[in-house]
């Protein structure tokens, strides 16, 4: 599958974020799912138009703000979709009692390796290919990525509809189609992971500057 997601890179380069989405449906057919982080809900309407019923999967780190479970929740109740919820084989409570507490503040990738790589990983296994919404734009790391990549990690194919959009390009697209967002989008947090390392910025800065604030970090690890 490595030789046909480099071929469908070079095919749908310029391709629309609904074209690569059809292009994945058509191939992988059920062994496709959609992943979201539940900061909105853009890449989960685009593709349960284009096949309803389609998997999401959404990572229940433990650690979320009670805003991005209840847009998780509205996901499931608005779109037509099947939400898939995947929590870590430990829970708070049993990683604090083995690890210690607060292992986020110690070992910021360790937490997001049990947290979220882990169960990803799991959840995943039992897919051909994910789809994303992870944009060019968004961090350095990422301004490399194709429109479909082979994940060597996990031994399948990544497909990423929206990464040539711009954070114009999406909010107009939400503004366009009356796209769920989760309402920390509108106070000042316009990237939302854990609430334990997730902060406000200011109006201007960074998107990505509120997750892990000082550490250096910039990605938990589910795309680098």
């Amino acid at each position: 599958m490595r030789s046909l997601a480099e071929q469908a890179a070079e095919e749908l380069e310029d391709a629309s974020a609904e074209d690569v989405i059809r292009w994945a449906v058509d191939t992988f057919g059920d062994r496709v799912c959609v992943t979201s982080s539940m900061t909105d809900a853009v890449i989960i309407h685009l593709a349960s138009a284009i096949r309803p019923g389609i998997d999401v999967v959404f990572l229940d780190t433990g650690y979320h703000f009670p805003e991005t479970i209840g847009t998780r929740d509205a996901v499931s109740a608005v779109y037509p979709v099947n939400l898939v919820n995947v929590t870590p084989s430990r829970t708070v409570e049993e990683q604090d009692a083995e690890l210690g507490p607060r292992l986020y503040g110690r070992n910021p990738d360790l937490c997001c390796y049990l947290r979220k790589v882990e169960p990803l990983e799991r959840a995943l296994s039992g897919y051909d290919a994910w789809i994303t919404g992870v944009r060019r734009d968004e961090t350095a790391a990422r301004r490399s990525t194709r429109v479909v990549e082979w994940d060597d990690k996990r031994e399948m194919v990544k497909v990423n509809p929206i990464v040539a959009w711009t954070a114009k390009q999406v909010d107009d697209y939400i503004a366009t189609n009356g796209v769920l967002v989760n309402p920390l989008v509108y106070d000042g947090y316009p990237s939302i992971g854990c609430r334990t390392c997730t902060i406000r910025v200011e109006p201007g800065a960074d998107p990505r500057s509120g997750r892990w604030a000082g550490t250096g970090k910039t990605e938990c690890g589910i795309h680098a």
